[in-house]
């Protein structure tokens, strides 16, 4: 009998197989049709289903955990975790920055940032406390509401110190960590933060050489900038030691003249590199937002103000450059210059005829704008234009000012203008200027960058103008307005400028801007330099005067006695001081006076 009844062979060993015996080998052949009839629905037992049903569902649950753990690893978790891990992978790690020398002005380094997964955090008011207890300045109530949120990712504090990590991570709290970001440091403090600029949060570059690095390095549509490689270093025009010289002696003298602001940039005369520049109050660009908008407004290259006298020189170079002006001639200043219904008047009035010289020692308004009417109003202007007087300048920097010019160039405006007021332009712009004035006539282009070669520009004046100006600016400082600014051994030459601050629709006698232009050493100019101070305050020591002469120029004297010695220059011998009058055919009006 070949049938399958319970009774027969096949039956009884189907039955053991149903029931978990141990078969033979050589039952398989017989069995598997019978098992493949037994795969169906219909041919389960009760409990055959219950254990079937069960290895489904716990499939289905390993399949799902093991997906949501693949999830986790590879993601970080859920959406805001995917948006902080996608933050992380795509940190931006900065060249470092160094100054002329290679020292390091700006660098990287490692940080721990705190994150919470608050559907892991047991309780949220006292893990809040907890962490307020070891990292001061957290927010208590803020941190409790956001770690009750339940959310998968949360930022409680970013780039924490070696210190704090260690004081969370002994605190054992759950549903806390850490992740590892770039954090961007400024070894040297203030020093030439008006420099470097800042980064955001992110490592983003937001002002100064670190927005023109992010530029440079493609983060934006400039492709008119330089590439730099991110594992490459940027080198400044800027030398760190210079620069602290620079800020500290600006310091002393804000604070001693009660001043608002104070300015000074330092440039070479052949190459355009800015080697120094301070725009005070300051900040911290390691913690900029600790400081007020103000400390951060970089008035060196962004603010714009009406100079003063220091335009005179330019105007006196021109005029000279056109062969218009001669430097033997002579021009009536006996009374004030009547002007429409405006009256120009010269604050130390000589009340005489003036020589070239002379009103350019003597810093006469009179004589200079009858020198300007002389030279014309239009060939004045051309000439403030290619100085680089009348447009934005084009540096590094982010923070570039434009000039503020008359709406028409009118007689009253050149009048003005030569003398520095009715235009308003950075204290950059007008060192880059007198580096033209007195480097033989050509032009410079203003660059925080280093370069190892003179980058001259076109020629604005003559070889001749350009030694007649420095053999007047020399006198300037002999017996002119700025003889607190000469230093021994090394000569300066120079033109004080003190101007006042516009103020209701007209000009504050109160108020002024105070500045010194200069160039070093006299005898052969390498530098040029300009100080500037807003709203200075007369002392005993400057008997009741707050004009340039008493603040500016004595802040030159200082400064340069400092830095001529870090930037490589020799003392000069007494006779190599009037070198420069000699090549200028000036030594006659020292002598005399005339």
């Amino acid at each position: 009998m070949t049938g399958s009844g319970i009774g027969s062979k096949t039956g009884r060993r189907a039955d053991a197989h149903l029931q978990g015996r141990y078969l033979p080998p050589g039952y398989d052949a017989i069995a598997k049709p019978r098992m493949r009839r037994l795969g169906g629905a219909e041919g389960r037992t009760p409990s055959q289903r219950r254990i079937f049903l069960s290895l489904v569902v716990f499939a289905a649950c390993f399949t799902l955990v093991g997906a949501r753990l693949a999830g986790l690893a590879i993601m970080g978790g859920g959406g805001e975790d995917r948006v902080a891990v996608a933050s992380a992978a795509t940190q931006i790690h900065r060249p470092d920055i160094v100054d002329r020398n290679g020292e390091v002005m700006a660098t990287d380094i490692a940080t721990a940032s705190l994150f919470a997964d608050a559907r892991y955090v047991i309780d949220p008011a006292d893990t809040a406390s907890q962490l307020a207890s070891v990292l001061p300045g957290l927010d208590v109530t803020d941190v409790t509401q956001k770690l009750e949120s339940g959310r998968a990712f949360i930022w409680l504090k970013r780039d924490l110190t070696p210190k704090q990590q260690y004081a969370v991570h002994y605190l054992g709290l759950p549903g806390l960590d850490f992740r590892s970001e770039q954090k961007r440091v400024y070894p040297n403090g203030k020093t030439g933060s008006n420099v470097l600029g800042m980064v955001d949060i992110d490592n983003r570059g937001i002002a100064g050489i670190e927005r023109y690095m992010d530029k440079s390095l493609g983060r934006d549509d400039d492709a008119s900038r330089p590439k730099f490689d991110r594992n490459s270093t940027l080198m400044l025009s800027v030398d760190l030691h210079v620069q602290h010289a620079l800020r500290d002696e600006l310091e002393k003298s804000m604070t001693e003249f009660s001043a608002l602001a104070a300015v000074g940039v330092i440039m070479d005369v052949h190459t355009g590199e800015v080697v120094a520049m301070t725009s005070l109050p300051d900040f911290d660009p390691n913690d900029p937002m600790a400081s007020p908008d103000n400390n951060r407004f970089n008035r060196a290259t962004l603010g714009v103000y009406e100079m003063g006298s220091v335009f005179k020189a330019v105007t006196l170079a021109a005029a000279l450059d056109s062969g218009k002006v001669g430097v033997n001639a002579s021009f009536d200043a006996t009374k004030p210059l009547k002007v429409a219904r405006f009256t120009i008047h010269d604050y130390h009035a000589e009340n005489r005829w003036l020589s070239v010289p002379e009103v350019f020692v003597h810093s006469s308004n009179i004589g200079t704008a009858k020198i300007a009417l002389q030279l014309g109003g239009e060939e004045h202007r051309q000439y403030l234009g290619r100085f680089g007087l009348l447009t934005r300048p084009q540096i590094e920097l982010p923070e570039a000012g434009a000039p503020l010019t008359p709406a028409r160039w009118t007689e009253l405006s050149t009048i003005t203008t030569s003398y520095g007021h009715g235009i308003a332009v950075t204290p950059l712009q007008v060192a880059s200027a007198v580096s033209t004035i007195v480097n033989g006539g050509f032009k410079v282009q203003p660059t925080f960058l280093r370069h190892n070669a003179p980058r001259l520009g076109e020629r604005v004046i003559s070889a001749d103008t350009s030694a007649t100006m420095r053999g007047l600016l020399r006198l300037v400082v002999l017996e002119g307005t700025g003889r607190n600014a000469d230093v021994p051994g090394y000569p300066v030459m120079g033109k004080t400028g003190t101007a006042e601050k516009p103020f209701n629709g007209g000009y504050s006698r109160n108020k002024l801007i105070t500045s010194f232009i200069s160039a070093f050493p006299a005898n052969d100019p390498r530098y040029a330099m300009i100080v500037m101070f807003d709203e200075p305050k007369a002392t005993k020591n400057t008997f009741g005067y707050a004009t340039a002469g008493w603040n500016a120029a004595p802040t030159t004297s200082r400064v340069i006695s400092r830095v001529a010695p870090l930037l490589g220059i020799k003392p000069a011998t007494k006779p190599q001081e009037n070198d420069v009058l000699r090549e200028a055919k000036l030594v006659s009006y020292q002598t005399t006076g005339e």
